[in-house]
């Protein structure tokens, strides 16, 4: 089943059972998705979907970051739930033990020595954790790793 018919049929469900907090949310990723197949001006591939959640993802996490600075919590639970519903279209996230075996394994292949090789080493990496971990974890492991 296609991520978008997964949508649709979250959507119903949500619907029929007056869930509105998760049918808004389900609603802002299928826009983001449509508004993307428009740009491109065809059908997503898994990955470009992908890219799609990883986007309103990070948009709300920063968001949350924002809102818990100024103290705002009411707004910081609703966002809660946003990423709660957003997580469960969202591949498996890679542990921190995975990726860093995944950091090292690129380091050596890129055969990066130094912080100067990170620009490389981090453009090989994304590609390979696309959606599955946070870029800055990643970006922490790989600092970690070439120190």
């Amino acid at each position: 089943m296609s991520l978008l018919e997964r949508l649709n049929n979250d959507m119903k469900l949500a619907m029929k059972s007056k869930d509105k907090d998760k049918l808004t949310v389900i609603r802002m990723i299928k826009a983001s998705m449509q508004n993307e197949a428009i740009k491109f001006g065809k059908e997503l591939s898994e990955e470009e979907e992908l890219t799609v959640l990883s986007r309103e993802m990070k948009q709300r996490k920063d968001s949350l970051h924002e809102f818990d600075k100024a103290g705002r919590s009411d707004l910081v639970e609703k966002l809660q739930h946003e990423i709660e519903v957003v997580e469960l279209y969202m591949p498996v996230q890679l542990s921190e033990e995975e990726l860093a075996d995944i950091v090292k394994e690129t380091i050596s292949e890129v055969g990066a020595t130094s912080k100067a090789d990170m620009g490389k080493v981090m453009a090989a990496i994304m590609p390979k954790v696309k959606g599955k971990a946070d870029g800055s974890l990643v970006n922490k492991l790989v600092q970690q790793h070439l120190s």
